[in-house]
């Protein structure tokens, strides 16, 4: 008993720091994330010494598996180097809503006719009106003065209906010969026949927000900033959120990204410009020769470049435009395999963060590409390294007991885990963030490789969006390497429990089968990821405002740009289904009744269906439209997910692995 408690000491002295301070402390003050991290980093320094001191230098040179070690070994402290820099990153955050309002009062304070002009980008290539209709006309729309303020429309696919549609709002259509460098030879095209002071850049899904040039534009009153970053939001589901069930309970996979990392990389002047929802001042890029066309990814280089000539990024975590994730599979990796090329790119490159000048050795160290490297390899090894002791016998390390392990490992995966769940209370999940990763791993590890090996092997790829991208697929591929692995794993299992089978007896064989199940229960999620569900391309917004139905009175419980339900009195009725829907703002719209129904939760007492709702669809076109757009898309409305509920996620998974879905 006595041995037992001191086994476990070191996890409930993790256990007991959290509870008695993190978890009492706001996560917002840099000392409290400081402390918590260097707690985080000590549990972590303690377990590699062990590694190192207990279970590798002790491991006999007896062939194959005294490399097999030393391989997990190197693996190990590669995931532990990402871990530093994480908690390093972690340990500071900024919030700079405060400075922006403070900076705006001064900035806005001068006359009308001494601001600064604006050009906004909009590099488009094959997208449908559908997506660019949105995009047009909010950034028309932006809460600036029209002498100040011209729209770009920049395409690379030279379609004379999108002219035609840029000439009847008022923007400028602009085309060029060729589609040299993609889209950061586009934007420098744009560069040619514009002269802005300031170029604010959306990908052609991503609609501005109407205060967007309001919130960001007095930062440049700091003569040294080059751009200004705000994090990507979505109004549509990605596919991982779509596929798992967790609709509306799991947010996007990247609110970790743009919520947590990227105000923490602010904090020390490590931010980079992410492309879209961005505004540069047209004074540094014109200093590093325009928008760098050697990597796939410009964005990034474009921070890099500044960073050489003494230009930083600042980042303003609000909310100032929507946009599209990817709609399926095949763009969630399009898009990804470019930023992983487009990251590994920059370790050969002039201007990037090995051979790049004007950089401190902190900033070389936070731009390199460590998560790319790094993560794909180490869930793969995760997922590998029980398959290879079960059935070839290897150890992983020089194993003594279990309670070396429980004792050194334990305390480092809790404290790690707990770290994130205080850190970023609403965006991470241990299971389910695993299970994301490891679906991904399958693909990316390749690109790693491939772009380390050829790093300019692959030319710049769009990521399809928009209407004609409804079709879901399975990813056989993927699948085909997950049911294989769990297959391998689950056997591996059972050939060692049968006594008449078993190849491997010995201390780690408890460790090993623990790990292999949890192994086996990750699979088992990433799986689930590999089968596209059917959904609507753009998903309609929540709302509660009045609204009028041939004169009844009810509440606009969605809306979207073809259809509205409103909540009526059951005992409304209507003398046809043909109707006039009344919104606030708008000239009545004329639209179609075509199903009206009751919802389980509007029961009353005596339980009576208190309310009807009305399924109306419509179609707006001109002015009207252009409204609508505005409303919806600048502003006003969100499909945020303040927060998990976990209980809800365990479920819909559990409902999800027999092929059901409930989200709330």
């Amino acid at each position: 008993m006595v041995q037992s408690l001191l086994v476990l000491a070191p996890t409930f002295a993790v256990i007991a720091f959290f509870l008695i301070g993190p978890f009492n402390w706001s996560r917002r003050q840099t000392w409290t994330r400081a402390v918590t991290c260097a707690f985080v980093a000590a549990a972590a320094t303690r377990y590699m010494i062990w590694r190192l001191t207990e279970t590798v230098l002790p491991y006999p040179n007896d062939g194959a598996n005294f490399y097999w070690v030393w391989f997990i070994f190197i693996v190990e402290l590669l995931a532990v180097s990402e871990v530093f820099l994480f908690l390093i990153l972690m340990s500071r955050h900024v919030d700079r809503s405060a400075e922006a309002d403070r900076l705006a009062r001064v900035f806005f304070h001068r006359h009308q006719s001494e601001l600064p002009t604006v050009d906004v980008f909009i590099p488009t290539y094959n997208e449908p009106l559908d997506v660019l209709e949105r995009t047009i006309v909010g950034a028309l729309a932006l809460d600036y003065p029209k002498d100040k303020l011209r729209v770009y429309v920049l395409d690379d696919g030279r379609r004379d209906w999108l002219s035609n549609y840029c000439e009847h709002h008022g923007a400028v259509h602009v085309i060029r010969p060729d589609n040299a460098h993609a889209k950061a030879g586009n934007m420098n095209n744009g560069l040619r026949i514009s002269s802005g002071d300031f170029v604010a850049i959306f990908d052609a899904d991503f609609v501005p927000y109407r205060h967007f040039l309001r919130r960001t534009l007095p930062f440049f009153s700091d003569s040294t900033i080059g751009i200004v970053q705000t994090p990507q939001h979505f109004f549509n589901v990605d596919p991982v959120q779509s596929n798992l069930g967790l609709e509306n309970i799991w947010p996007d996979e990247q609110r970790l990204f743009f919520d947590e990392i990227a105000p923490s990389r602010d904090g020390w002047d490590v931010s980079f410009c992410c492309g879209s929802c961005s505004i540069a001042r047209r004074k540094a890029v014109e200093a590093i020769g325009g928008f760098p066309t050697e990597s796939i990814t410009e964005d990034l280089l474009t921070t890099l470049s500044m960073l050489n000539k003494g230009y930083k990024t600042r980042y303003l975590n609000e909310r100032l435009s929507m946009g599209l994730a990817a709609e399926n599979l095949t763009g969630y990796f399009v898009q990804r395999e470019r930023w992983c090329q487009g990251g590994i790119q920059t370790l050969y490159l002039h201007n990037g963060p090995l051979r790049g000048p004007g950089l401190s050795l902190f900033q070389r160290i936070m731009f390199l590409p460590m998560s790319w490297l790094v993560q794909y390899l180490v869930r793969i090894t995760v997922l590998v390294v029980p398959i290879a002791y079960f059935w070839f016998g290897a150890l992983p390390l020089h194993f003594t007991e279990v309670a070396d392990y429980v004792s050194h490992q334990v305390p480092l995966l809790a404290a790690y885990f707990l770290l994130m769940l205080w850190i970023t209370p609403t965006r991470y999940l241990p299971v389910v963030s695993s299970a994301v990763g490891t679906f991904a791993a399958f693909r990316m590890l390749p690109t790693v490789i491939s772009s380390l090996v050829r790093p300019f092997g692959k030319p710049f790829k769009v990521t399809p969006k928009g209407s004609g991208n409804e079709e879901g697929v399975f990813d056989a591929y993927t699948f085909a390497w997950i049911a294989g692995f769990i297959v391998v794993t689950a056997l591996g299992i059972v050939i060692n429990i049968v006594p008449e089978t078993t190849r491997i007896q010995g201390a780690f064989s408890p460790i090993a089968a623990l790990w292999a199940g949890i192994n086996i229960m990750v699979l088992v999620i990433a799986s689930l990821i590999c089968f596209e569900k059917p959904r609507r391309l753009f998903q309609a917004f929540k709302l509660d405002e009045a609204a009028n139905v041939d004169g009844s009175p009810g509440r606009l419980v969605s809306l979207s740009l073809e259809k509205a339900v409103i909540a009526v009195p059951t005992e409304t009725r209507f003398q046809s289904t043909r109707v006039r829907l009344a919104l606030d703002g708008f000239e009545p719209i004329e639209a179609e009744l075509r199903q009206a129904t009751q919802r389980r939760g509007d029961i009353s007492r005596s339980g009576d269906m208190r309310r009807y709702y009305l399924h109306l669809h419509f179609d707006l076109n001109g002015v009207e439209r252009d409204k609508m757009i505005v409303k919806l898309y600048t502003g006003r409305y969100s499909q945020d997910i303040p927060d998990i509920d976990k209980v809800a996620v365990s479920v819909n998974l559990l409902l999800r692995a027999f092929g059901r879905t409930r989200t709330a």
